[in-house]
């Protein structure tokens, strides 16, 4: 009976390990869908999609906000599609921002590498949370969640940022509503902004209407 019972076993045993998928390195020529990219072919996949080296370099920061995101997410990274996870590099100039924006499809954990940075979020229950976190401290903002970084120093600040998707996604609440052709009336209606107010700030962003 014994023999038997091995012989199942083993059986059971090559058949999971044949079910077993290591990576799915994302074929980012083709169209990315909410399951993510297709697979690679494995014959077409080199160590360089496992391997992203542009987080090392500081981003341009001389735009409207004085900061930049260097994204290390699938599109510029293929190895990490389908496994829940990518990451990014986050420069803030003197006097930078990230405006209160969102990322709808993972959780993010920030880790200061350099200066001071202020940043907190918002709860669904309008909770506030907020702190100054210093070189080597690390805060998490949860899915979905409006949350904001704001350089606390008088020197340039930087963070290496991870998510919980490998293409989280980005909503810059002032400019989904400021930087487009939504009509500045309907605008007014829904932030209870005046007239002047919401067209200095679609000149400021670019919005139009």
């Amino acid at each position: 009976m014994l023999p038997v019972f091995l012989f199942l076993l083993l059986i059971l045993l090559s058949a999971a390990d044949a079910s077993v998928q290591d990576f799915c390195v994302g074929d980012i020529s083709a169209s990315d869908t909410p399951a993510g990219y297709p697979c690679k072919d494995v014959s077409h996949v080199t160590t360089n999609d496992f391997v992203f080296k542009g987080l090392g370099k500081a981003g341009n920061t001389s735009n409207i906000i004085k900061a930049a995101v260097t994204p290390a997410f699938v599109g510029q990274f293929p190895g990490v599609n389908g496994l829940g996870i990518s990451a990014a590099r986050l420069d803030l100039a003197p006097g930078g921002v990230v405006p209160l924006h969102t990322h709808p499809g993972g959780s993010e954990l920030l880790v200061v590498t350099q200066g001071m940075i202020l940043a907190g979020f918002i709860s669904s229950a309008n909770g506030v949370y907020y702190t100054t976190l210093h070189k080597g401290d690390t805060m998490v903002f949860p899915q979905g969640l409006l949350h904001f970084q704001v350089n606390a120093g008088g020197v340039t600040a930087v963070a290496i940022v991870t998510f919980s998707s490998p293409n989280p996604g980005l909503q810059i609440t002032a400019f989904a509503l400021f930087a487009n052709s939504l009509p500045s009336a309907l605008v007014e209606k829904v932030t209870f902004l005046d007239d002047a107010q919401v067209k200095k700030l679609k000149k400021v962003l670019g919005g139009s209407g």
